[in-house]
């Protein structure tokens, strides 16, 4: 079965500029025209063009949203710990999976995901919608999302410092010469903000250097994730 560009998709020449784009691309696959997806998915995240996410936000939420119907329905024969098992299996593992991806992208998409949540405290707290939730996360010591993913970064952080992560992870990040005694990270140079700050060769240093010292040199994971979780919820709720 013969496959070849169409016309308009002319194969890149070796010379071209390397910020060209090829915007029409297009397969003729035996008379059938097949164009490119606009949206692809890695390991369960679904991948734009621009990597904002929005696609990958919209199906986090409506699949959330599903679950917790379903949770919901059974809710009135459950107990609270038991509620609340179903909701970490079926809604935190994926609010929280892959989530430091999410760090620097538009402030309104994070605040889709916060939603989620909120209902997920609602339904395990029999809390009703016109109640302000605040309280209710803050009873639960549930992190708001956005401090969600700021955990997961800084405790990716921490074990790529103490060799607890892959090498490739620990080969992005150097300690600043300056304040070897402080703990701090050199922070890279970023050309492209909407990009570059996003980079976790950037996003980390930044993040790391902002905590208190006491927290960066905790002696055992356990420790710094205690310490932290206490420092973001104090930064959450105050």
């Amino acid at each position: 079965m013969p496959t070849t560009l169409s016309s308009t998709s002319a194969p890149t020449p070796p010379t071209t500029h390397p910020k060209h784009k090829t915007n029409n691309l297009t397969l003729s696959i035996d008379g059938t025209s097949v164009s490119p997806s606009p949206q692809a998915r890695n390991l369960g995240v679904i991948l734009d063009p621009t990597l904002s996410l929005e696609p990958h936000i919209r199906q986090l939420v409506k699949i959330s949203f599903y679950h917790l119907r379903n949770i919901a329905k059974i809710r009135p024969s459950l107990t609270p710990p038991a509620a609340e098992k179903l909701i970490h299996t079926f809604i935190y593992s994926r609010l929280d999976y892959c989530n430091s991806l999410l760090y620097g992208i538009c402030t309104t998409s994070i605040n889709k995901l916060q939603p989620v949540q909120n209902a997920a405290a609602r339904l395990l707290t029999h809390t009703k919608s016109w109640h302000h939730i605040t309280p209710v996360l803050k009873d639960l010591h549930w992190l708001p999302v956005s401090h969600r993913i700021t955990y997961k970064i800084l405790t990716l952080t921490y074990k790529a410092l103490h060799q607890l992560a892959p090498p490739y992870l620990s080969d992005l990040l150097s300690r600043s010469l300056r304040s070897t005694s402080a703990g701090l990270l050199s922070t890279p140079k970023s050309n492209l903000r909407s990009f570059g700050d996003r980079a976790f060769s950037r996003a980390a240093p930044k993040l790391w250097n902002s905590l208190p010292q006491l927290i960066r040199q905790s002696d055992s994971l356990p420790l710094f994730k205690s310490r932290l979780k206490t420092h973001l919820f104090s930064s959450a709720y105050s």
